[in-house]
């Protein structure tokens, strides 16, 4: 129960549940067509009055970088994994050269329950030419087409001057 603690105490404050059990997932767009003739459907009448059209889950589902020196290039990985119990394709809208950040990832359809490695990679460079008291905040939302929706992995980094 959310009403008592594992000791068996009452709570004294609420519980926060996560966005996932709320119905509904952050950080997406659904797209207008859901139904793709060409992939593989699954008619399966348990499967027919499912409303949770996700097929990827981005794991971590956001990146921070933290403090970043100038003029040195970072990475990490994020794994895309396919939920869903259809193969799915993506693709990366990569972000734009002024932000320093680029997604290298293998294109292809990805079978239900696998998953894939997205490379996330920033080269730390100051965009603006003012002073901004040694450090500068980047903060980018990557976009990764699937076949339902576009997910946003947001990517945040300060760069040290």
């Amino acid at each position: 129960s959310l009403m008592v603690d594992v000791t068996g105490q009452t709570r004294k404050e609420k519980v926060i549940l996560p966005s996932y059990l709320h119905g509904k997932k952050p950080n997406t767009i659904p797209n207008k067509k859901i139904e793709d003739p060409a992939s593989g459907k699954v008619s399966i009448s348990s499967l027919a009055t499912r409303q949770d059209l996700t097929n990827f889950h981005l794991i971590p589902p956001r990146v921070t970088f933290g403090v970043l020196k100038e003029g040195c290039t970072y990475a990490t990985t994020v794994i895309m994994k396919n939920v869903g119990v259809n193969f799915s394709r993506f693709r990366v809208k990569q972000p734009p050269p002024y932000t320093g950040l680029r997604v290298m990832y293998t294109p292809g359809p990805v079978a239900a329950g696998l998953q894939v490695e997205l490379e996330i990679e920033i080269f730390a460079m100051l965009i603006g030419g003012k002073d901004t008291g040694g450090l500068e905040e980047v903060s980018h939302d990557i976009e990764i087409l699937t076949e339902t929706e576009t997910l946003l992995l947001p990517v945040k980094a300060n760069i040290l001057c």
